[in-house]
Parts: C-alpha cells; sequence; structure tokens
C-alpha cells in the first residue's frame, strides 16, 4: 500500500493529472453538447439520428458519451511511465523499493485507480447534463440495465486505456514517440479501420471498436454498427489489451536495465 500512495503521491504532486483532466472534461462536455443540440432532428432518411431529449433512448446513448475520453486516460498513462525515465525518477523509486515485482505491481495498481477516477469524473459530468437536458425537455429520467451497463463500460474503458498507455510509454520509454504513438492509434489507425467497411471485420477486434461494441445501445448516430461484437465479447477483447499492456509493462520494468 505505501508503493501505491508513493506512485499515487507522484501523480497528484504535479499539474499534469488536473490540466489533463480539465481537457478532457472539455472534450467529452463539447461531445455532450453536440449530441444534446441535435437530438431529435431528421437526418437524409428522415429519421433522428440522435433520439429526442427526455426519451430513454437518448439517456441510454447519451451515458456512452464518456469513452471519447479514452485518449486522454491513455495519455496520461504514457506519461506516468515515461515520465519515470526522462527525470531519471524510476532508479530512485528502484533504489528505494529494490524488488522491481513490488514497483511494477504498485504502478499498475496506482494507475487503474487514476482511470477509475478519471472515469467517475467523467459520469459525474454526462449524468448532470442528461439530468438538466431530460428535465428541461420534460421528460422522465430513467435507469435501465443498459445504462448501467453502458456507465461501467465507460468506467472500465477509462481505467484500462491508462493500463494501455502505461504499457506503451514502459516499451517506448521515450515521451515524445509514445504520445506520438498512441494518438496515432487512436485519432488515425483506429479511425480508419472502424470507418473503411473493408477493414470493419478487423476493426471490430481494435481497443476503439471493442470500446464501440461495449457502449454501443443500438443508436450509431449515423454509422453501421451492425460489425461490432456482442458487448460481452467487446468487453473481453478490451480486457486483453489490459492484460497484454500491463504484461508489456511489467516484462520491460523487470527486465530492463535502468542506467
Amino acid at each position: 500500500m505505501a508503493l501505491i500512495r508513493a506512485e499515487l503521491l507522484k501523480v497528484v504532486t504535479t499539474r499534469l493529472w488536473w490540466v489533463m483532466l480539465i481537457v478532457m472534461l472539455a472534450y467529452v462536455g463539447l461531445s455532450l453538447g453536440f449530441f444534446i443540440a441535435f437530438a431529435g432532428q431528421g437526418g437524409p432518411d428522415g429519421q433522428a439520428v440522435i433520439p429526442a431529449r427526455g426519451t430513454a433512448a437518448f439517456q441510454e446513448s447519451l451515458w456512452g458519451s464518456g469513452a471519447g475520453g479514452s485518449l486522454f486516460a491513455a495519455v496520461l498513462g504514457v506519461v506516468m511511465m515515461t515520465s519515470e525515465y526522462r527525470y531519471q525518477t524510476i532508479t530512485t523509486t528502484l533504489l528505494v523499493a529494490p524488488k522491481r515485482v513490488r514497483v511494477v505491481a504498485a504502478k499498475l495498481a496506482a494507475t487503474l485507480v487514476v482511470g477509475v477516477l478519471l472515469g467517475l469524473a467523467v459520469l459525474a459530468l454526462t449524468g448532470l447534463a442528461i439530468v438538466g437536458t431530460v428535465l428541461a425537455a420534460g421528460g422522465d429520467l430513467v435507469f435501465t440495465a443498459t445504462i448501467a451497463r453502458v456507465a461501467a463500460s465507460v468506467l472500465a474503458v477509462l481505467a484500462l486505456y491508462t493500463l494501455f498507455g502505461l504499457g506503451l510509454g514502459a516499451l517506448i520509454r521515450n515521451q515524445v514517440g509514445a504520445l506520438i504513438a498512441v494518438i496515432a492509434w487512436v485519432y488515425i489507425v483506429d479511425s480508419i479501420v472502424n470507418a473503411i467497411p473493408a477493414l470493419q471485420p478487423v476493426g471490430k477486434f481494435t481497443p476503439g471498436g471493442a470500446t464501440a461494441a461495449l457502449t454501443n445501445v443500438g443508436v450509431g448516430f449515423g454509422l453501421d454498427t451492425s460489425y461490432l461484437l456482442p458487448a460481452w465479447a467487446g468487453g473481453a477483447v478490451l480486457l486483453g489489451y489490459a492484460l497484454v499492456f500491463s504484461a508489456l509493462a511489467s516484462v520491460t520494468t523487470l527486465r530492463r536495465d535502468i542506467t
């Protein structure tokens, strides 16, 4: 527990965590504002792309918006690991706690805690936006099994993406290189393979495709979601990625020469 507290202290004593939190909440808030502004408006076929405000479908679909903050969770995970090498604090850490297995376990646990806290902040913002919008529209607030599943999925996605970032940071070590890699993957590679129909059989197994499957409620916002895995399978794929990246973080930290 002392090592976990020490790892968390490394995060909270820097400005990065709250800067990243503010940016992430701003991004998610922008997405929520877009969905709320265009809710109930008809698409090219006359059907509403986004369900009308106040409906249960509107509330179910909006709870998944928080998953859009996954990039920021991954970036925070990258910096949590690469800053150790950039500022050589990893040397001090291993001198204080020579057993690297304990250090790795503490870092993984602390990363999960940070990811969960990010998820809770996003869910709080989403909940406030939904409550205000639904009540203003004269609708009734609902809490269905689908909403519970999607909210839990957002929490899991942000927690697991911090592990992705941590593993990638341990593998690459160079902070700029790792940040470029994670941004390129989320914004370019993942987006392309999930947007092009010919690549979607592969895209559904990417972290982005698995995330979309987890938060899918049958509302595609004008996009095809029929290729996605079932929610449980998406969760299994995402967990698999988290385990792989956690293993990368463990193996590289345990075996690599620090000096």
